[in-house]
């Protein structure tokens, strides 16, 4: 210090010390709550690390093509921070290695999607927490038998079938598909079930029987059920865009096709509904298939088939191949399984002098039943009737010219259809030529009818044939030059829909099949959708907002062709019928109720007496009361005016300006120049 500077005094040291009764009641977390949050815990580390066991052991040579797998099979549940791969004295790795997450979360998804992980033949892994090793070594030696899981009553999931007019549900997309609706169809209006805003982020869809009702996420898929809707199941799936259910729901298949090929399969999923765990992974193919998988009637097989003409069938619930081997058949082009057996049909192209053919197939025994060898085949479609008493094989054929230096020429296509009858013994089948383009075709679900578009764009007919045991097809009525290129049965057969969608207008013709005629005709301009509801007894036609952005709206019709509601919604989607499963019902039940529906229908008509009479007398009602409310603001409004009526005269120098009849008005006439206008004539 120098000796000019002046020496600065502070007096004596201040004392920090706290008084020996001080209570120190603010915590750190109050005093610094930021730096508190970046305080280190004991776990952090060691829930990010995780334990793969049964790891191919290698020498030092490799090592490092077993790191490139593991870091491609492990990597895609987040960032691998550090590795570790224990060796022996002879260099070689000791079949267990730790992996570091940056995340506890990853280290927790990895433990989840990786455990029983099938890498080859030989290495399945079992992937732990580094954390759970110290909960695993204080197990105790005393065994204690497990408590039973708790019963969870996720409800009842067919609680809807308990309508008293056994009203059926519907779903609604809307708003551009930032809201789903459900709805009751009672009458004469129907009745909101639930709404909910961002339920799917692209579509929904109801399950086979109606069980759940599934929605479609970035991350998966999510089921819903009961009488609120609430979460059954959750799967997850990155990037999922197709779903589909087995026939019977107790499986749920999901595909994302943004899940390029990798060494394992992830693009395909096969879950099981009950429960949410994954039964099976697959590759997809390339191009993509859908849907992935066809699945028999019972859901005990499914099969899917490869561009090499491979057809591998797998069964539930072991989900490996039936007999541990795959059906290699050269040419094959497609298959489907029967609606009722265990019956595969597919068809296999022609191959120089050996003719196509159509094959059914029996499972479990892969018994050839029926083949059928057709000729001059460019294409097959195969329908099954869904009663699965009939499969039709629509063929497209050429017509073949036979040149004088005995080569063979194409010249135009003629179309056959090869009928084969199920119920019957040695399955015969019959032949329907049609030399004309064939544009539709559709079976009566519930019957022995089917129905043909054909001719020419400009001239479209529409032909309706009949079956019978032991005879040939019959047509049974032609109409010519109809505006339709679709066709749409009811569920229960009998009625069908003649629809003219997309480039004609929306027109629509309701028919009896049972003697043809038209009950009804109507136009829906611009529909893009037409759904029969479950029971046959209404039919929807939409706008949807996906295919057209203007007039988005729904139109519920009844049977005979009389539109019942035009609902007009903001950005309407898409409209989807809640199934219903099969009915309880004996056959010897129903055919007693139809014998009877006489009785029945009387019941119903009185009851639709009373619904009307209820709707009117609640009309009425409301009206009413809506008049009343209005008279008595009408009256407390007189008063009012009573009320203020010395104050208004006063307020106009004791003249009364609201009662015209008290005044002395002098008319005048006062007149004031709106526009003038110079017009100059010129000869």
């Amino acid at each position: 210090m120098d000796e000019d500077e002046e020496i600065m005094d502070y007096g004596p040291e201040p004392d920090f010390e706290d008084p020996e009764d001080f209570v120190d009641d603010i915590t750190d977390e109050d005093l610094m709550p930021d730096l508190m949050r970046r305080k280190p815990l004991e776990s952090d580390g060691v829930d990010s690390v995780i334990v793969v066991d049964n790891v191919p052991i290698v020498g030092e040579d490799r090592v490092e093509k077993l790191k490139n797998v593991i870091r491609k099979t492990f990597g895609k549940f987040g960032k691998l921070v550090n590795e570790h791969y224990p060796v022996d004295e002879e260099g070689k790795t000791k079949g267990y290695i730790f992996l570091e997450f940056s995340a506890p979360d990853n280290a927790m998804d990895a433990v989840t999607g990786m455990n029983n992980y099938k890498l080859d033949k030989t290495h399945t892994f079992a992937v732990n927490l580094f954390s759970d090793f110290e909960k695993y070594e204080n197990i105790s030696e005393a065994w204690e038998e497990p408590l039973p899981k708790e019963y969870v009553d996720q409800g009842n999931l067919r609680q809807w079938l308990m309508e008293p007019d056994s009203c059926d549900q519907y779903s609604v997309i809307h708003s551009s598909g930032e809201s789903v609706t459900i709805f009751s169809n009672t009458l004469p209006d129907a009745t909101e079930v639930q709404t909910r805003k961002n339920w799917t982020e692209s579509y929904v869809k109801f399950s086979p029987l109606g069980s759940y009702l599934a929605t479609c996420h970035g991350k998966g898929i999510a089921l819903w059920g009961g009488e609120d809707f609430h979460q059954l199941q959750r799967f997850a799936h990155t990037g999922v865009e197709y779903i589909d259910f087995s026939p019977c729901e107790k499986y749920l298949v999901t595909f994302s096709p943004r899940l390029g090929v990798t060494d394992e399969p992830t693009a395909i999923v096969i879950w099981d509904t009950r429960t949410g765990m994954k039964k099976r992974a697959f590759h997809a193919e390339d191009p993509p298939m859908l849907p992935a998988f066809k699945w028999s009637h019972d859901d005990k097989y499914f099969a899917r088939m490869t561009k090499d003409g491979t057809l591998s069938i797998y069964e539930t619930p072991s989900f490996g191949l039936l007999d541990k081997k795959s059906i290699k058949v050269p040419g094959m082009q497609d298959f489907s399984f029967s609606p009722k057996e265990n019956i595969l049909a597919y068809w296999v192209a022609e191959d120089k002098d050996v003719p196509a053919r159509v094959v059914l197939l029996e499972l479990p025994t892969r018994n050839e039943i029926r083949v059928k060898n057709l000729f001059s085949v460019a294409d097959c479609k195969m329908h099954w009737q869904k009663c699965g008493d009939y499969l039709c094989v629509k063929v497209d054929r050429y017509k073949k010219l036979l040149k004088e230096d005995k080569e063979v020429k194409y010249a135009g296509m003629y179309f056959n259809f090869e009928i084969f009858h199920m119920l019957e013994k040695q399955i015969p089948v019959d032949s329907v030529e049609i030399k004309e383009s064939v544009h539709a075709f559709s079976w009566e679900p519930v019957g022995s009818k089917f129905a043909v578009i054909h001719g020419d764009a400009q001239s479209l007919n529409v032909s309706f044939y009949g079956l019978k045991a032991g005879n040939a097809p019959v047509l049974l009525k032609k109409y010519e030059r109809k505006t339709a290129n679709h066709i749409f049965w009811s569920p229960t057969g009998q009625f069908v829909v003649l629809a003219g969608l997309r480039s004609m207008n929306g027109i629509l013709e309701f028919i009896d099949t049972s003697d043809f005629t038209t009950m009804g005709t109507g136009e829906h301009f611009m529909a893009s959708e037409v759904e029969w509801d479950p029971t046959g007894r209404y039919l929807v036609t939409g706008v949807s907002w996906w295919a057209h952005k203007v007039d988005n709206a729904y139109w519920i019709w009844n049977f005979q062709g009389k539109i019942l509601k035009r609902s007009t919604v903001d950005k309407f989607c898409q409209l989807l019928w809640r199934p219903r499963p099969p009915s309880l019902l004996a056959p010897a039940q129903v055919k007693e109720i139809k014998k009877n529906l006489k009785k029945y229908s009387d019941q119903f008509n009185a009851k639709d007496k009373m619904r009307q009479s209820k709707a009117s007398k609640e009309l009425v009602e409301k009206r009413r009361g809506l008049m009343d409310k209005f008279q008595a603001y009408r009256n407390d409004m007189k008063e009012a005016y009573e009320e203020t009526l010395e104050k208004r005269l006063a307020l106009r120098d004791g003249i009364d300006t609201d009662n015209i009849d008290t005044l002395d008005l002098d008319e005048e006439v006062v007149e004031f120049l709106v526009k003038e206008e110079e017009t100059i004539l010129q000869e």
